[in-house]
């Protein structure tokens, strides 16, 4: 018996906990049961129903969970922006967009269209709402059958370990949890002038607005401003858009320039070192009619222009604020509301940690948060060690012209490795099945950008043209492997696909800054 209490009495010296099983990795406490400490309701509480926060929920079962879909302005479903507001629907409508070019080029390659094709807002909306609602539905059986607890409430910590959930009816819950996972995400951030929040729209709005937009100004210069422009106009809206500065900022400035020059000869407008004033209404309607006031960056000039829909994509702020951090002490950036984490995630606050768009400087990409909600899950509740690698993560901006991306910028490799150490290597292409309707020639593009002194390492990838999400995919997993400019070259390419112009880049330095090829013959 003695031996017992003796044993007892090193296990709490040594993990706070009497009892076996006792987990170490490499000499270091991972987990185990009996908890010292008093019982809590759950033993982790996700604050946030988005991809990340369900990623996690779902890994830590059989662990006791509760996930809480926190409504702040709106009540997502499940799923967070991603799946209602973001990645989905917009794909959607890019695709939608993509078939009406795709029904313009079918006349020749023999397909008898009708001259004049229209395009219905309200059967495409109804039909992605459709999907999404299926999507919410999915998940909330998989937490059921997952034995999780889910409850649509307002979540904010009251205090240690605890918090308070608040319905849409009013009533109150307390709940007390061992660990507390933050993913809560973010929403559109407004412009703060007269008329923004009573007459524009957002992006969250757009995909299930109820009634054609018709003539559009897109305020904003980000890869969600340049999308939703993207597909407006490929479903046949008049579309501006209107700059405060650079076009996809924290982008590879290049590739964001010929984006945009693609898209103005395609029929979208830009007024570019512009920003608005004042939104004011002229007709009620669906759509009505808008004035908008602008005033040059330099304050020099203003300018009116009449839309039917104003659509604000100027950025996204973190739904961090009003969820009691204060409460138990967690440090945000008051800034921007973002929360530093440490590379496992945890907050100041040992018992909360943090994922997502919420995260201080990191991609506020829906795979990177799922990633970092999985590996959590698993170090907290299954004994793993493996975290989330935040470098040479891909993504695409599915713009008419889309644009995928893995590592540096141009301008970002210059910075870290010296500009005198990087080979950037390019070319234009021109993709077969876009010969046939005589469509953009010496438009699509693709570069590399190699560190030098590292064997030329491939530290950047960028491709723009057609799929381009999924021709950076298999680069991505390259990337991750060191990917040389020797291996690339010496890898046989398949025919004839958009992919295959990697087998011919050519050095910016050595042949000049373009490189313009006719056909599937590249040089």
């Amino acid at each position: 018996m003695k031996d017992c209490q003796k044993l007892q009495e090193a296990l709490l010296e040594l993990t706070s906990e009497t009892a076996a099983p006792i987990v170490f990795v490499k000499q270091e406490h991972i987990g185990g049961h009996a908890k010292t400490l008093k019982s809590f309701d759950y033993d982790l509480i996700v604050i946030g129903g988005g991809s990340g926060g369900l990623a996690a929920a779902k890994v830590c079962i059989p662990a006791l969970i509760m996930v809480f879909g926190v409504w702040i302005c709106f009540v997502p479903g499940l799923g967070g922006t991603c799946v209602n507001v973001g990645c989905i629907p917009k794909k959607l409508m890019h695709q939608a967009a993509l078939l009406g070019q795709a029904l313009q080029d079918s006349r020749k390659y023999g397909w008898q269209v009708e001259e004049t094709v229209k395009h219905n807002w309200e059967s495409m909306t109804e039909a992605v709402q459709n999907y999404i609602g299926s999507l919410n539905w999915g998940y909330r059986v998989a937490l059921r059958e997952n034995k999780v607890t889910y409850e649509n409430a307002y979540g904010e910590f009251v205090g240690p370990h605890k918090i308070k959930a608040t319905n849409q009816k009013g009533k109150e819950n307390f709940y007390t949890a061992e660990k507390f996972l933050i993913a809560t995400g973010e929403r559109p951030r407004y412009l703060g002038i007269p008329g923004d929040k009573k007459y524009c729209i957002s992006s969250d709005d757009l995909f299930s607005l109820p009634y054609c937009p018709g003539k559009t100004l897109v305020v904003g210069a980000s890869y969600v401003a340049l999308e939703c422009a993207g597909f407006l106009a490929g479903i046949g809206l008049d579309v501006t858009v209107m700059v405060r500065s650079i076009l996809l900022r924290g982008f590879d400035q290049d590739m964001a320039n010929k984006i945009g020059e693609h898209m103005e000869e395609h029929g979208i407008k830009f007024i570019k070192k512009f920003v608005p004033i004042k939104i004011e209404q002229i007709e009620e309607g669906m759509p009505g009619k808008l004035k908008v006031v602008a005033q040059s960056t330099d304050g020099q000039e203003t300018i009116e222009g009449e839309y039917n829909t104003v659509l604000l994509a100027v950025g996204r702020d973190s739904c961090t604020r009003k969820i009691g951090l204060e409460n138990v002490g967690v440090k945000i950036n008051e800034k921007t509301g973002k929360i530093p984490v440490t590379d496992e995630e945890q907050t100041n606050v040992p018992y909360i940690y943090a994922i997502g768009d919420v995260l201080e400087g990191k991609l506020e990409l829906t795979p990177v948060a799922i990633q970092a909600g999985r590996l959590l899950a698993r170090r907290l509740y299954s004994g793993s060690t493996v975290k989330c690698d935040y470098d040479n993560v891909p993504t695409t901006v599915f713009t008419p012209l889309e644009y995928g991306a893995c590592g540096f910028s141009e301008e970002k490799a210059a910075e870290k490795f010296g500009e005198e150490n990087i080979e950037v290597y390019h070319s234009y292409f021109w993709p077969l099945e876009w010969t046939v309707p005589s469509r953009d020639n010496n438009k699509c593009y693709a570069k590399i950008i190699c560190n030098i002194k590292d064997n030329e390492r491939v530290v950047g990838f960028h491709v723009l043209g057609p799929n381009a999400g999924e021709v950076t995919q298999g680069f991505a997993a390259a990337l991750k492997c060191g990917l040389t400019k020797e291996q690339l070259d010496s890898t046989i390419g398949i025919h004839p696909v958009c992919a295959e112009v990697r087998a011919y880049l050519v050095s910016k330095e050595r042949m000049g800054l373009k490189v313009y090829q006719m056909g599937m013959k590249m040089r």
